[in-house]
């Protein structure tokens, strides 16, 4: 009753075209399987062993009216399907009805997980419960993106220990990192999980309410409560990835200049690298086994809700204080300037 990796991840979307067309024109992913049902239509995009399915239909304008575009459903790939479903259910997860035929039960919020069987490389392979008919046309070149580094969730405030419990009893993701950052009268907590194989890790987040409210209450409201915050895509080499990301449309959050000024005298053996991170944008942080490297997007959808990382380790294998407090900082300037 283990989980191992995130098989794929559905965006339900009311505008299909413009939500395929950021992903694929600006973000380099790549057309893989059209499927065509009753009340939705799904298009499957690839870019690594990340996998995204874009959904739309009237099938899913429930959750549409109720959170906007987001992601709807973690796929989740297990040693035994059955097993970590009862398990699931046990540690307080609901059964939901599947219109495949697949097991699937509750995460947070209306996010779902359905559960795949642990079969190879989960990207090499179309999901299961679709009629896929694969896409025509010339495929397009293998982009930046590798894989998917982390799932952020924003929870509601006082919540993220019992998601952890859930997590780490039903699913088998152990805690990986603890952290409680406060910004002014503002203040987050968050909770790090993450499966045996680090195919699969949640950063958990909500509020502190008896603090200030801030982005992430925002975040709440605008989404119609829990939901997935953003998708954080790791690449090997995060400088070109922003430049040509952003030569594509994609639009990244900004970095104060004075950030760059100080760098060089929080992070030794940055070095040159300073004025390249500085001409990007591009942000730091670092932990005990080295460095990582990350950027943040601003959402493109209408309510302002998902959005998307870029992310470079350098050794690093955690979420250091300056990463989980440069995410809030960043996304809080942005919020006050539109403001």
């Amino acid at each position: 009753m283990v989980v191992q990796d995130i098989a794929y991840v559905e965006l339900f979307t009311r505008d299909k075209r413009s939500a395929v067309d950021h992903l694929v024109s600006a973000m380099g992913f790549t057309p893989v399987a059209d499927s065509v049902e009753v009340d939705r239509s799904s298009l499957l995009l690839r870019q690594g062993d990340v996998r995204i399915i874009v959904t739309s239909g009237r099938g899913i304008w429930g959750f549409l009216d109720e959170h906007g575009d987001g992601i709807a459903d973690i796929a989740l790939t297990c040693d035994d399907v059955a097993s970590t479903r009862d398990a699931a259910l046990l540690a307080g997860a609901r059964p939901e009805a599947s219109l495949r035929g697949s097991a699937v039960v509750s995460g947070f919020g209306d996010v779902v997980h359905t559960l795949v069987p642990a079969v190879g490389n989960p990207a090499d392979q179309l999901p299961p419960g679709r009629s896929w008919i694969p896409s025509s046309g010339t495929q397009r070149p293998q982009g930046h993106v590798r894989a998917l580094d982390h799932v952020a969730v924003c929870l509601v405030g006082g919540t993220l220990a019992q998601y952890a419990d859930l997590y780490r009893d039903g699913f088998g993701l152990s805690r990986f990192h603890t952290e409680y950052v406060a910004v002014g009268g503002q203040a987050m907590d968050s909770i790090v999980v993450r499966s045996a194989t680090g195919g699969t890790t949640f950063t958990l987040v909500g509020p502190d309410p008896a603090k200030d409210p801030g982005q992430l209450d925002a975040f709440l409201e605008r989404n119609g409560g829990p939901g997935v915050q953003h998708l954080a895509f790791l690449v090997d080499d995060i400088i070109p990835a922003v430049r040509e990301l952003r030569d594509r449309g994609v639009d990244f959050l900004s970095t104060p200049d004075s950030y760059y000024d100080l760098l060089g005298e929080r992070f030794e053996g940055l070095g040159g690298m300073i004025e390249e991170l500085r001409d990007a944008q591009v942000l730091a942080d670092r932990d005990e086994w080295g460095h990582l490297l990350q950027l943040f997007s601003r959402s493109p959808y209408e309510r302002n809700t998902l959005f998307f990382e870029l992310i470079q380790r350098q050794g690093s294998r955690g979420f250091g204080s300056s990463n989980i407090r440069a995410l809030y900082e960043a996304v809080e300037r942005e919020r006050l300037t539109a403001g």
